[in-house]
C-alpha cells in the first residue's frame, strides 16, 4: 500500500492555531499580568482604607469641637421653681453663679391712646390733612394726671405721617404702621362707632407724644398744651422686679440683662411672692464631653491599629495584614497622634497632661479612665480641667482683651510680651460758645445743619421743638443725626455728650480716620448749640505698640502682631486710656491641638491628599503598564498568527506535493516483475 509521507509526518490538518496562539500569549503575558493585577488590587485597598481613615478622622475631630469650647466648661444649670410669674427661658455659658430671690412688682406695658372722635365710616375720607408727628419718649405727669413734659427717646426718631383729606381713618392707620417703627395702629369698632387707637411698646422711655400740623388733626394730638382730645387707656410702664433685695427696671417683659446669662419673661405681677432659684457650675456637660472624646479615641485606635497592623490568629496560625500595615504614612499618622496623647499641653501651666486628670493609656494602645481621679479632678480643680481642654486667653492689662482671629490656626501657644504706646480714640467736634438760656424754641428759625461723620455726609438736618434743658438739647441733637438716613445706611453714628458745659459729637468708631465735622450749620442753631463749621476737630487715633518684641499693626482699636511670627493670628482688643507693658498668653487646649493636627493630616496639602496622590499617580502608571502590556501581547499575537499561517501554507504545498509524487509512482514502468 502507497504511504502519504506528509501524512505520515501529521503535518497539515488537525493543528488548531488559533487555539494555540491564543494559549502561547496568554502563557507568555500572564506573570505580567499577575503583578499588575495584584499591584492594583493593593493600591485599590489602600485608596479604600485611606476613605476610611479620613471619615474615621473626621468622626473624631467633631468630637473635639465642644472640648475645645470653653463653654462647655462654663455650663450652667437653674433650679427655678415651677410657677406662672416668670418663664426662663435661656441660661448661657458663664452665666453668673449665685443663689436668687425674685419679686415681680409690675410687668411692662406700653401706653394706648384712643381718639374720642368717632367715625360712622373707617374706609370713608375723613376730611382732615396735615402732618402728623410721632414722637417716643418718657412723660411726667401733673398732680391731675395730664402730660406736663415729655423727655425724647434719643435712640428713637419721630415718625412723620402725611395726611391728606381724602384719608380715611384705615388709611391713616395703615401709614401709620407702614413705617418702620414698632408704632402701631388700628381701628377700633365700639358701640356701632369706629376709633382710632395708636399704641407704643413696652416701656416708659417709649410713651407717645402726638402732634399735628393743622387743626384738623386735633382729635390725635396728646402733648403738653393739647391732649383733651385723646384719653390715654394706658400708661407707658417699665418692668419693676426685686433681685436680692435691689429695685431693677426694665422697659420690656423678656430680661435678658439683669443676672448675666439667664434671659427671663414675666408673665404677670406678684408682688409678695419672692422666687428663689439658684445658678449652678453644670459639670456633667463637661464630663460628657470628656468621655466622648475617650469612646471617640479608642474607636478610632482601633481602626487605625487595624488599618496598619499585622496580626495572627492564635488559633488557626492565620497571619491577616490591614490594607495599610506598610503604608508608611498611616503609622507615622498614629505615632503622632499616640505622642500628642501622652505629652504636656503647650501654653497651659497645670493640669497640662490627661494622666492629671486620670486619663491613662493602656497596654492596647487605648484609653481609659481612673475613676477617683478623673472625679477628683472635676471636683477640686474643674477650671484648670477646663484650661487643658479648650481654648484660653488671659491679660495681665485688664485694658486688653485677648481673641483668636481667622488665622488662630497659626498662633503657636504660650505667652507674650506687649506695649501700648498710644492708646485708640475717636475723633470728634468740640462746640463752644453753647447758649445757657433755655428753653431753646426751635419751631422756627435756621436751625439747619450738616454733619459729616468719617467720611460720611448727612442730608440737612433740623432741630424742631423745643428744648426745656441743656440734657434734652444733647438727646435730641443724638437722635436726629443717628437716624439720618444717610449715615444710618453706611453704617456711621455719633455719641453726643456734654463736656466742660459745651457739646461734644463723638463717633462710635476708632482709629486714625475717625473724625466729626459740621459742613453746614445755620446761625440760630450755633447760638443754640455752639456748634458750626469752624468748632474744633480732633480726628482719632489708631492704637499702636509691640507685641513679642516686634511693632504690631494697629487699626482702631485692634493690636496684630507681625505676621508670621509665633502669636500672629491673635487680635488684640484695646480699650481707651490703655497703655504701658504687659503680657498675655494663649493655649489652644488639647482639644484645640488634636483638632489642628487632623486640620493638618486631612487638609488638601496634608499627608493623606499628598498620599491618596501618590496612589492614584501608580494606579494611573498601571493603567499606561497595562495598556502597553495588551499592546505587547496583541503584537505578538499577530506574529505568531502570521508565523502560523506561513506554516499552514508550507505544508499546504507539501500536500500538493505529495500527492503529485504518489501519481508519478503509479506512472512508472515497472522495471522488475515475477515470474
Amino acid at each position: 500500500m502507497a504511504t502519504n509521507i506528509v501524512n505520515a509526518l501529521g503535518a497539515g490538518s488537525g493543528i488548531d492555531t488559533a487555539s494555540l496562539v491564543n494559549s502561547l500569549v496568554d502563557a507568555q503575558k500572564a506573570p505580567q499580568q499577575n503583578r499588575l493585577d495584584s499591584k492594583k488590587t493593593t493600591l485599590d485597598a489602600q485608596i479604600s482604607a485611606y476613605g476610611t481613615l479620613k471619615s474615621s478622622l473626621s468622626e473624631f475631630q467633631n468630637l473635639m469641637t465642644p472640648l475645645a469650647n470653653p463653654d462647655t466648661f462654663s455650663a450652667r444649670s437653674v433650679s427655678l421653681p415651677t410657677t406662672d410669674i416668670v418663664t426662663a427661658n435661656t441660661l448661657d455659658a458663664n452665666a453668673q453663679l449665685g443663689t436668687y430671690q425674685l419679686e415681680v412688682l409690675e410687668v411692662a406695658q406700653g401706653q394706648s391712646l384712643v381718639a374720642n372722635q368717632t367715625f360712622a365710616d373707617k374706609d370713608a375720607a375723613a376730611g382732615v390733612s396735615g402732618t402728623l408727628t410721632i414722637a417716643q419718649g418718657e412723660w411726667t405727669y401733673d398732680g391731675s394726671d395730664n402730660p406736663s413734659s415729655f423727655a425724647e427717646n434719643e435712640a428713637l426718631k419721630a415718625i412723620e405721617i402725611e395726611v391728606t383729606a381724602t384719608d380715611s381713618i384705615q388709611e391713616i392707620a395703615d401709614k401709620i404702621n407702614a413705617d418702620s417703627s414698632d408704632v402701631e395702629a388700628s381701628v377700633l369698632l365700639v358701640d356701632g362707632s369706629y376709633q382710632l387707637l395708636i399704641s407704643a411698646p413696652s416701656g416708659e422711655e417709649n410713651a407717645l407724644r402726638i402732634s399735628g400740623s393743622d387743626a384738623s388733626l386735633d382729635f390725635l394730638n396728646f402733648n403738653e398744651t393739647n391732649h383733651s382730645n385723646v384719653t390715654e387707656t394706658q400708661k407707658a410702664q417699665d418692668a419693676s422686679i426685686n433681685i436680692n433685695g435691689l429695685n431693677v427696671k426694665r422697659p420690656s417683659n423678656d430680661i435678658d440683662d439683669v443676672i448675666q446669662g439667664l434671659s427671663l419673661t414675666l408673665n404677670k405681677a406678684s408682688p409678695g411672692d419672692k422666687l428663689t432659684f439658684s445658678i449652678t457650675e453644670d459639670k456633667e456637660t463637661a464630663k460628657t464631653a470628656v468621655n466622648n472624646f475617650i469612646e471617640g479615641y479608642n474607636t478610632l485606635y482601633n481602626t487605625l491599629k487595624g488599618l496598619t497592623s499585622t496580626t495572627t490568629d492564635s488559633e488557626t496560625n492565620e497571619t491577616k495584614r490591614g490594607e495599610l500595615a506598610t503604608d508608611g504614612t498611616a503609622k507615622n499618622l498614629l505615632s503622632r497622634m499616640r505622642s500628642m496623647i501622652s505629652s504636656t499641653v503647650p501654653g497651659v501651666d497645670e493640669f497640662n497632661s490627661l494622666s492629671q486628670v486620670g486619663i491613662r493609656t493602656k497596654l492596647d494602645g487605648t484609653l481609659e479612665v481612673d475613676t477617683e481621679d478623673f472625679d477628683a479632678a472635676f471636683n477640686d480643680n474643674f477650671a484648670q480641667v477646663g484650661a487643658l481642654f479648650s481654648t484660653t486667653t488671659s491679660s495681665t492689662n485688664s485694658a486688653v482683651s485677648v481673641e483668636v482671629g481667622s488665622f488662630g490656626d497659626r498662633a503657636v501657644a504660650g505667652t507674650y510680651q506687649g506695649t501700648i504706646t498710644t492708646a485708640p480714640s475717636k475723633g470728634f467736634v468740640l462746640g463752644a460758645g453753647m447758649t445757657t438760656t433755655f428753653p431753646v424754641d426751635a419751631t422756627s428759625g435756621t436751625y439747619t445743619f450738616k454733619v459729616n461723620v468719617n467720611g460720611t455726609e448727612s442730608e440737612e438736618l433740623t432741630l424742631t421743638g423745643t428744648y426745656n434743658s441743656q440734657e434734652e438739647l444733647r438727646a435730641g441733637l443724638q437722635s436726629l443725626i443717628n437716624n439720618e438716613s444717610t449715615l444710618k445706611d453706611a453704617g456711621q453714628a455719633i455719641d453726643v455728650v456734654i463736656e466742660g458745659g459745651e457739646l461734644k459729637l463723638q463717633s462710635r468708631q476708632y482709629g486714625a480716620n475717625t473724625r466729626v465735622e459740621f459742613t453746614e450749620a445755620g446761625a440760630d442753631f450755633t447760638t443754640a448749640t455752639g456748634l458750626s463749621t469752624s468748632s474744633a476737630v480732633t480726628n482719632g487715633t489708631d492704637v499702636s505698640g509691640t507685641i513679642a518684641g516686634d511693632a504690631a499693626f494697629g487699626a482702631g482699636d485692634v493690636l496684630l502682631p507681625k505676621i508670621d511670627t509665633d502669636p500672629y493670628g491673635l487680635n488684640l482688643q484695646v480699650q481707651e486710656g490703655a497703655s504701658g507693658n504687659f503680657s498675655f498668653s494663649f493655649s489652644r487646649g488639647f482639644a484645640g491641638e488634636m483638632s489642628l493636627l487632623i486640620d493638618g493630616f486631612l487638609s488638601s496639602t496634608g499627608v493623606i491628599k499628598n498620599r491618596e496622590d501618590s496612589i492614584n499617580n501608580q494606579l494611573e502608571d498601571i493603567k499606561d503598564d497595562q495598556e502597553e502590556l495588551d499592546r505587547k501581547m496583541a503584537i505578538m499575537h499577530d506574529r505568531l498568527t502570521s508565523q502560523y499561517v506561513a506554516m499552514e501554507n508550507i505544508l499546504a504545498s507539501f500536500r500538493t506535493t505529495s500527492e503529485s509524487l504518489n501519481g508519478l509512482v503509479d506512472r512508472l514502468p515497472f522495471t522488475a516483475s515475477n515470474n
